[in-house]
């Protein structure tokens, strides 16, 4: 193989893993999820023109969904003509950079060594030889990628690249990433790597991503006492930029939650105006909680320390000295306790049933936990 992938060097623990798996040639589907700006389509991509380049596969077919980011709706070859493919084609030079120069990525493309091209081009063909990188997973019918690992031939190898976390399409419980990551956790000579939080490296990647979970928390609907409440909030914390608030009664209700510690509500402020919601001393927060009827809430700092989030909302307060690590994986916050499984989980499981609704209600994400040097459902 060329050169090229081997100057790679991986800036987290996790793009370490995805580059020792796409390297090990027993692993014939690859699946790579994770928030944007780790890294995900630019050491997929750099592979696979180096493997092209180095004659390990004829040809590298990326098939990538296009978006209209207005109305959300799939763009086709067929309604955009040559528009397509320029769109298509820039996306491919503003991954490479100067990696390879612009003349050669030209070439390769008019000679068919490089394909970038809509989904639908994976359907009814047999790849020989072929490097298929099903990119935006997120936004592709699984059924797609579901058919082209039917249809590998010989020295054939998929990767499937997506984000399920916050670029899936809105009201969809599973989309395409989440699906076939599902199906590629126990799918024989395939590899999944989850990349979190920690491995986004790309300049203002993680500020962008806290701005759209915020923009999520502000759109959300609210309910009538959710809606009561920041009422209530106007009221005695006027100067406070509240950015959503969350009722948790229903939950706790469900549960038979009875812990008086386990929060009726949770308050989201925006960072830096934690202080103005709850008052010198908790005054304000206090008398919030007697106009509304709350008979607990709890608050929290817009943030990517979920670490603090799952603190502020589980009922056993020391518990949070035994995590070690909070981070995404898949579609789901994946808590990592040193011990205290038990008390984390609770009772009948009710208060790991308490985080995964509640964090489900505000940011459509579950939550699930493991222990210290338990394996991760990635492979």
């Amino acid at each position: 193989m060329s050169s090229l992938f081997d100057n790679i060097k991986p800036l987290t623990i996790g793009q370490e893993r995805l580059i020792n798996v796409l390297k090990d040639d027993s692993n014939e589907v690859v699946g790579v999820f994770g928030p944007t700006g780790t890294g995900k389509s630019f050491i997929t991509v750099i592979y696979g023109i180096s493997a092209v380049l180095g004659g390990k596969f004829k040809r590298l077919i990326i098939a990538r969904p296009l978006i209209d980011i207005t109305s959300g709706r799939l763009e086709s070859p067929e309604e955009l003509g040559d528009l397509y493919y320029r769109v298509a084609g820039q996306y491919l030079y503003d991954i490479m950079g100067d990696m390879v120069p612009r003349d050669d990525m030209e070439k390769m493309l008019r000679d068919g060594k490089v394909i970038v091209t809509d989904v639908n081009y994976l359907r009814g063909r047999t790849f020989d030889e072929s490097l298929i990188l099903l990119d935006d997973a997120q936004h592709a019918p699984p059924e797609n990628a579901a058919e082209v690992l039917m249809r590998m031939g010989r020295n054939a190898r998929l990767i499937i690249a997506g984000d399920p976390i916050l670029q899936r399409p809105l009201g969809i419980e599973k989309d395409g990433a989440t699906l076939m990551r599902e199906v590629l956790l126990n799918e024989e000579r395939a590899m999944v790597v989850d990349l979190g939080l920690k491995d986004i490296v790309r300049p203002g990647a993680k500020r962008g991503l806290k701005l759209m979970f915020e923009l999520r928390l502000r759109k959300r609907s609210l309910s009538d006492e959710e809606r009561k409440l920041v009422d209530t909030i106007r009221v005695h914390a006027p100067d406070a930029d509240v950015v959503t608030v969350a009722s948790f009664r229903d939950i706790k209700e469900s549960l038979e939650i009875k812990s008086e510690n386990a929060p009726d509500a949770l308050i989201v402020a925006k960072e830096g105006y934690l202080g103005r919601v709850v008052g010198k001393g908790g005054e304000r927060i206090k008398a919030i909680e007697n106009d509304s009827g709350f008979r607990l809430i709890r608050t929290v700092e817009m943030s990517l320390d979920f670490r603090q989030w799952i603190r502020t909302m589980h009922p056993v307060g020391w518990i949070t000295k035994h995590i070690v690590d909070v981070d995404f994986a898949g579609p789901e916050l994946q808590v990592m306790l040193r011990k205290e499984m038990g008390a984390f989980v609770g009772p009948r499981g009710v208060y790991i049933r308490l985080l995964d609704r509640a964090f489900k209600r505000l940011l459509n994400i579950g939550v699930r936990a493991i222990e210290e040097g338990q394996p991760s459902e990635s492979k």
